[in-house]
């Protein structure tokens, strides 16, 4: 789950809202669990860039809404470290939904992507046009 080179600052909590920005049709996401996440007792999961969360659908196509999907954190407004000291922060939380078989459910991707997240997905990669 958490095979990133290097640890990132944990920026989103079960609860937070994400802008979905793939074209799927939903536009909020909430957070509800990150994947593969091993806790402790009354410490709310949490997840960072590239990690593979569960989302349910807050705003969108009447067809998306109530729904829950799998998703990947492409952006996230916490402040984190690259290995070469370089400090990163996007301005929202974002993520691209996909499928069971970790297919993009969108074509394309609205907005920067962090490098994390394409190292470690190659299809959100090719799908994006910057990649920060």
């Amino acid at each position: 789950m958490f095979s990133h080179g290097q640890k990132i600052s944990r920026g989103l909590v079960a609860g937070s809202e994400l802008k979905c920005a793939d074209n799927t049709g939903a536009r909020v996401l909430r957070l509800i669990q990150a994947m593969g996440y091993k806790g402790r007792l009354r410490r709310y999961p949490s997840a960072t860039i590239g990690d593979k969360v569960t989302v349910s659908v807050r705003q969108g196509s009447p067809d998306m809404r109530k729904k829950i999907f799998q998703a990947i954190i492409i952006r996230q407004r916490k402040t984190f470290r690259r290995v070469d000291g370089v400090w990163v922060q996007f301005e929202d939380n974002a993520a691209v939904i996909i499928t069971p078989e970790g297919e993009m459910k969108g074509s394309e991707i609205r907005g920067p992507v962090a490098r994390e997240a394409a190292e470690r997905w190659p299809r959100i990669a090719s799908a994006s046009s910057i990649i920060v």
